[in-house]
C-alpha cells in the first residue's frame, strides 16, 4: 500500500479542484487531502484516482466523484466525535473521509464483495469504522440514535426507519428521487416528529436497493 510524493501532489490538485468548484469546509478538504484516493480503485482505473470522476468498483457499483463526496460530506456538517451512520459503504472511501474527520462511522453495506472488500481494506489503511452487512433501509436500530446519517445512493423516498433513528437536532444527507438523476435533500430532525428539508442542486447515482443481498456470510 503505497503513497508516494506523486500521488500527494496529484492529490493536491484534486483538493485545489474540489475548492474550485465552490467547497469551503477545510476540515473537509483536508481530510480528502489525507484519505489515499488510489487505493481504493479497482487495478485498472488506478491511474485515473485523482481525477473528479466516479469509477466502476464491482457489484454494479461506482466509487463516487471526488467533489460530490466533498459536497454531501459539507451538507453532513460532520463533528468530532459525532456518530455517523452511512448507508452503502461502497469502495469505503466516504467512510474513510469521515473517520478522517473524527467520526465515529457506523457503514452498512449489501453487497458481499464489497462488504468483505473494505472490512479488510480500511483497518489496514489505518481506518477503523464499524461494518455491517444487511439493508441500508432498516439502518442499525440497536445503535440508534445517531448524529448524522449519509446515505451515499439514490433513494425514491426518505426512508423512515432512518428518520426515526436519527437524533433530534441531526441531520441526514441524501439524493432523493428515481433513475436519471435526483435532488441533493438535507432532512434535519427539529423535534421528535418533525422535520425540515432543504433542497441542493441534482446529481445521479446508483439507486439503492431494498433488502440484504441472499448471499450468506
Amino acid at each position: 500500500m503505497h503513497d508516494t510524493y506523486r500521488h500527494k501532489g496529484l492529490r493536491k490538485k484534486l483538493v485545489d479542484e474540489v475548492r474550485s468548484k465552490g467547497i469551503r469546509d477545510e476540515s473537509v478538504l483536508e481530510a480528502m487531502n489525507r484519505v489515499p484516493r488510489h487505493l481504493f480503485m479497482d487495478s485498472g482505473f488506478v491511474h485515473f484516482a485523482y481525477r473528479d470522476q466516479a469509477f466502476p468498483i464491482g457489484a454494479g457499483q461506482t466509487i463516487s466523484q471526488p467533489y460530490t463526496v466533498a459536497f454531501q460530506t459539507e451538507l453532513l456538517q460532520v463533528r468530532k466525535h459525532d456518530k455517523v451512520l452511512e448507508i452503502g459503504t461502497g469502495s469505503g472511501y466516504q467512510a474513510a473521509i469521515l473517520v478522517e474527520m473524527g467520526a465515529k462511522v457506523y457503514t452498512i453495506e449489501r453487497q458481499k464483495e464489497l462488504f468483505l472488500k473494505t472490512q479488510s481494506l480500511l483497518p489496514a489503511m489505518g481506518y477503523k469504522p464499524r461494518f455491517f452487512y444487511g439493508d441500508g433501509y432498516e439502518g442499525l436500530p440497536a445503535f440508534a440514535p445517531f448524529d448524522r446519517i449519509l446515505i451515499t445512493a439514490a433513494s425514491r423516498e426518505i426512508p423512515p426507519k432512518l428518520l426515526e433513528q436519527l437524533k433530534t437536532g441531526g441531520r441526514m444527507v441524501l439524493p432523493l428521487g428515481g433513475e436519471g438523476s435526483q435532488v441533493m435533500t438535507v432532512v434535519v430532525k427539529t423535534g421528535e416528529e418533525e422535520y425540515e428539508k432543504e433542497e441542493h442542486g441534482y446529481f445521479v447515482f446508483v439507486p439503492l436497493l431494498k433488502g440484504k443481498s441472499q448471499d450468506k456470510l
